[in-house]
């Protein structure tokens, strides 16, 4: 059932419990709350939650454009996976931050069979920065555009390999904001989004240290003992 509202003290500076589409009201004494979703800042007893994509709740001024495309080949013939870095200025001359590229095979399992897929990120202060950045990363390593937009068409076609490229089946971009671990009153959390690295550290981060804050006596990612394995796998034996 969606949420809906937050329910706050009289002062508004307590959360208290949620308030379900079903007009049920639920009591809590933690709340986590994606990075999409926005809260005002002076909060009545019933606070409406809203879900933006605009804004998020930290006011990120940076964003991180992300790309995900799908090829025949691989960008390097001699490699099914690996690592790309475009620095800054590699790929036209207005180029101030670095974009990241990670293919990876049908031998990892993350794709069809004799496809490769690769994903692409770089920090940005806007959208239209954003897919710029990406946009020529993609021209560079592969044989068809994402798309004819005006800032494609300023790319320098210098950054282009001289080497065929892969054929492009697909692609997708998309932006988001650049969030961090938060609390918002004593009560409420965000998680975070991810930055613009490819391995995500900083998530796993972030939950272990939003685990510790709700759980401060438990252990994050506990050691299971032999024996209790053997019991969950039902595989104990019983003496006779």
């Amino acid at each position: 059932m969606p949420v809906i509202a937050l329910l706050m003290d009289k002062d508004g500076r307590r959360y208290q419990g949620v308030r379900l589409a079903s007009g049920q009201e639920l009591s809590s004494p933690q709340l986590i709350l994606a990075p999409s979703f926005t809260i005002p800042t002076t909060s009545p007893p019933a606070v409406e939650v809203k879900n933006s994509n605009d804004k998020s709740p930290s006011d990120a001024e940076r964003k991180v454009a992300r790309g995900i495309c799908i090829a025949k080949n691989s960008v390097k013939s001699e490699a099914a996976n690996c690592l790309v870095f475009f620095p800054p200025r590699s790929l036209y001359p207005e180029q101030i931050t670095s974009v990241r590229v990670l293919q990876l095979s049908s031998n990892v399992g993350v794709c069809p069979s004799k496809t490769f897929v690769t994903y692409l990120s770089a920090v940005c202060d806007d959208a239209v920065e954003g897919k710029k950045l990406l946009n020529a990363a993609i021209n560079a390593l592969f044989s068809m555009a994402v798309s004819s937009s005006p800032e494609n068409n300023e790319i320098d076609n210098s950054s282009e390999h001289t080497e065929e490229k892969p054929c492009l089946l697909w692609s997708a971009l998309y932006i988001h904001d650049l969030t961090k671990f938060h609390g918002l009153y004593d009560s409420i959390r965000f998680t975070p989004m991810p930055d613009e690295h490819l391995h995500y550290d900083d998530i796993l981060d972030a939950t272990e240290k939003l685990f510790k804050e709700l759980f401060p006596n438990e252990d994050f990612f506990a050691m299971t003992s032999t024996s209790e394995e053997h019991l969950d796998d039902g595989n104990t034996e019983l003496d006779p």
